[in-house]
């Protein structure tokens, strides 16, 4: 297995398949091009079988920290460590950059991720309600 940050848009095309619906290019730039955003992606044999993403969140008070925006694993590589190997690689980013923590947010009754992510050293924060804004349809055109 080979963890690269992904840099081009082709990239992140390549490996949709991992994400909840198709990357458009246009997104796929932004994404690129927004400061504090990454993609650490896994190849296993040249195919994408995993990703992690993360969003650097900066407050004045705080400092800089890194929530752990997603984290997929293909179906067929799952079990193998690439979700476990995905984070660690993302929580060293974060110390690379200077983070004071890393977080995300995950459901209760999701127990592979919660595994996961306690196998690389999370610990839990407290239990919290997720709400959102929902602005339909998110292309910005």
């Amino acid at each position: 297995m080979d963890i690269r940050r992904a840099t081009t848009v082709g990239e992140l095309v390549a490996a949709q398949h991992l994400y909840d619906g198709p990357a458009r290019r246009e997104w796929a730039e932004r994404f690129l091009a927004a400061p504090g955003h990454l993609m650490l992606i896994a190849y296993v044999d040249g195919f994408p079988a995993g990703m992690v993403s993360g969003v650097e969140m900066l407050h004045p008070d705080k400092g800089t920290e890194l929530c752990l925006y997603e984290l997929s694993v293909d179906e067929g590589h799952r079990r193998r460590g690439i979700g476990r190997a995905l984070t660690r690689a993302l929580a060293a980013e974060a110390r690379r950059r200077g983070c004071y923590d890393m977080w995300v947010g995950v459901d209760t009754g999701n127990d592979p991720a919660l595994a996961t992510y306690r196998s690389t050293g999370a610990a839990d924060d407290g239990e919290f309600a997720m709400l959102t804004w929902d602005f339909g349809d998110a292309d910005p055109e």
